[in-house]
This record gives C-alpha cells, structure tokens and sequence, in this order.
C-alpha cells in the first residue's frame, strides 16, 4: 500500500483540508518522525542503519535466513 492509498483509506478527502500528503499522513499517524543523536546525522550512518532495519524487516516477513559465511 502506498502512502498517498493508505492517507486515502483514513481520510479520502485530505486534499480538501491540507496542503500536502505529508502533512496529511503526519497529522493521521501513517508516518512519524524520528529523533537521533547528532552523531547519527551523518548520512552514511543513517542509512545503514536504514538499510539494516528493512533486510531485518524482509527477512521477518518472508522468514528469510541470513548467509552462511564461508571462509
């Protein structure tokens, strides 16, 4: 589901009552901002810790195992 569907499943009308589809979806809980530390701005650690959480993610939703690593 995409995010312009999942505002629409909440409020078919937003574009009546907000500027853009991200205030929408701020405002109805359908995405949320995240705080981090200062250390953690730097875009190369920002987006592996990224990358990290949605390998996790895929591997939870299709039971996916890790590698073997083979030396």
């Amino acid at each position: 589901m995409s995010l312009r569907d999942a505002v629409e499943a909440l409020l078919p009308e937003w574009e009546r009552w907000y500027p853009s589809l991200f205030d929408a979806a701020a405002d109805l809980g359908v995405i949320r901002c995240r705080v981090c530390a200062p250390s953690q701005l730097l875009l190369s650690r920002r987006h592996s810790a990224i990358r990290d959480e949605a390998i996790a993610a895929f591997r939870e939703r299709w039971n996916a195992l890790e590698p073997e690593e083979t030396d």
